[in-house]
């Protein structure tokens, strides 16, 4: 009980850290930065579960509003501020849907996982394209048209994050089965 403890502990504060150095791993496109933080946040759901999961990104998402520079523009409780900031609250609720219905069963197949992937996938755009809007037009004073939202935080990054989905399924595949039988 107490090693099962302390294992769930590392493996959430690897997904802090992961998800950390994920936010510095950036390819530039305008709007939004392009990372790899959905692919360790994907991760996270899928081999520690919904709870733990987003539990490690709400771990994450604390540290960056502390101070800690985490985040992909850096950190600070007036990161609350930057139009990219739903995205990172989208992190939360994708990572716990994602680990909800993958772990379902102990051995979920291809198709279930990159289904889970998806529809964590579109969580964090609903939240990211929303809070973007909002904050850009009614706090920022920076108005922001639908077409250009769609344009610049979904059409742009969203190639990127679908081959995420394949990639985290794949993972997903082949690291499940070892999590639940206690090999990782």
């Amino acid at each position: 009980m107490r090693s099962e403890k302390t294992k769930n502990m590392v493996l959430s504060a690897m997904f802090v850290a992961l998800i950390s150095v994920g936010a510095f791993i950036k390819i530039p496109v305008p709007a939004v930065p392009f990372t790899l933080q959905y692919l360790f946040t994907m991760l996270a759901g899928l081999l520690l579960g919904g709870k733990r999961g987003s539990c490690a990104v709400c771990i994450y998402i604390a540290l960056g509003l502390a101070g800690v520079p985490v985040f992909a523009q850096g950190g600070g409780i007036g990161y609350i501020f930057q139009p990219s900031f739903g995205y990172l609250v989208g992190f939360v609720v994708g990572t716990f849907v994602t680990g909800t219905i993958a772990n379902r069963t102990n051995r979920p197949g291809y198709k279930l996982l990159l289904g889970a992937n998806f529809i964590g996938l579109g969580i964090v755009y609903l939240f990211g394209m929303v809070y973007y809007y909002l904050i850009s037009n009614f706090y920022l004073n920076s108005p922001i048209g639908l077409w250009p939202l769609f344009l610049y935080c979904f059409l742009l990054v969203v190639p990127g994050d679908i081959v995420l989905c394949i990639l985290g399924a794949i993972l997903g595949k082949r690291l499940i089965p070892l999590m639940k039988e206690g090999r990782l």
